[in-house]
């Protein structure tokens, strides 16, 4: 069972940031971030654009330095085990044309000491149809299923997933929502980025929101949801309600021909409803979600 970040100890994580500082110039990209991610978990990182966390990711996966804190993996500074048993699904990886989809992961294959069976991976990641097509013959969904066999391939137990879903259609996107899902089953411990709240609240089990170098918010979805955003919305149409509006706390808005009320005791407010004679027909709800929370704690301003 995955223990909450507030009581995991550095023995549960699997890997641990400690104070990570990244420092370019007079811009504090990474601002004295700690953080442990437990075994067997999926843990999110979100933020907006310019909120460090690609700069993060990039120092626990050591492909940068930080300006100051310290990375453990297992508990130790990460060695040569760390970068045998890591796999990294890359948003955008360059894959030679002239090769195959099976000749790809048999080609990175010889990088590693240990790799999983490539047949195997083609069947867990769906690429049987496409096995023997060349690289540049495949869709958007075909080659990010081959990107996410790529990081499999050595058989790792920790796997960092950057922007796995960016590009693909619904559909694409839950086919490899589901095998993402079957990777954690196997007790894989996965690190996902991504800008997709609904991939993040679906996926993840611990979730850690940054803005401006900073984590913010740290929990599970519906942790944060509930510590953020009690409240939900109720559309109520105002031709079942007319005259009897003031008797209802939580006003918001008018929206078209519906009241939108706002409240956290959604059963209390219907039976209300219900003892005043409104026809409940007609009546939408709403519950807040991790987006919700997402805009409320980094605002609603766009950032390039």
């Amino acid at each position: 069972m995955n223990r909450s970040p507030d009581t995991m100890s550095s023995d549960d994580a699997l890997i641990e940031a400690i104070r990570i500082e990244k420092r370019y110039r007079q811009v504090r990209a990474v601002d004295g971030v700690s953080l442990a991610i437990g075994r067997g978990s999926c843990f999110g990182l979100l933020g907006p654009n310019g909120a460090g966390k690609t700069t993060l990711i990039e120092i626990i996966e050591d492909i940068i330095a930080p300006t100051a804190g310290t990375v453990l993996y297992k508990g130790r500074p990460r060695s040569f085990q760390f970068r045998q048993e890591v796999g990294i699904m890359f948003q955008q990886t360059a894959l030679l044309s002239f090769l195959t989809v099976a000749e790809t992961l048999e080609t990175f294959g010889r990088l590693y000491d240990s790799t999983d069976d490539v047949e195997t991976l083609i069947r867990t990641c769906h690429l049987e149809d496409v096995k023997d097509r060349p690289n540049d013959k495949i869709s958007g969904g075909q080659k990010q299923r081959l990107l996410l066999a790529l990081a499999l391939l050595n058989r790792p137990e920790l796997v960092f997933l950057d922007e796995p879903s960016t590009g693909l259609d619904p559909q694409a996107r839950h086919n490899l929502w589901n095998i993402i899902r079957r990777v954690k089953e196997q007790g894989k411990t996965i690190v996902l980025t991504t800008h997709y709240m609904e991939e993040a609240e679906k996926l993840c089990d611990d979730i850690a929101i940054m803005d401006k170098g900073k984590v913010i918010a740290r929990g599970a979805p519906e942790k944060l949801i509930h510590e953020h955003c009690r409240r939900a919305t109720l559309a109520v149409p105002k031709d079942r309600i007319g005259a009897n509006r003031h008797k209802f706390s939580g006003f918001s808005r008018e929206r078209g021909d519906k009241i939108l009320f706002r409240t956290e005791d959604v059963n209390g407010f219907i039976q209300k409803l219900l003892a005043e004679g409104v026809d409940l027909s007609g009546v939408n709800l709403t519950t807040p979600n991790l987006e919700d929370v997402f805009l409320k704690l980094t605002g609603r301003s766009l950032r390039e």
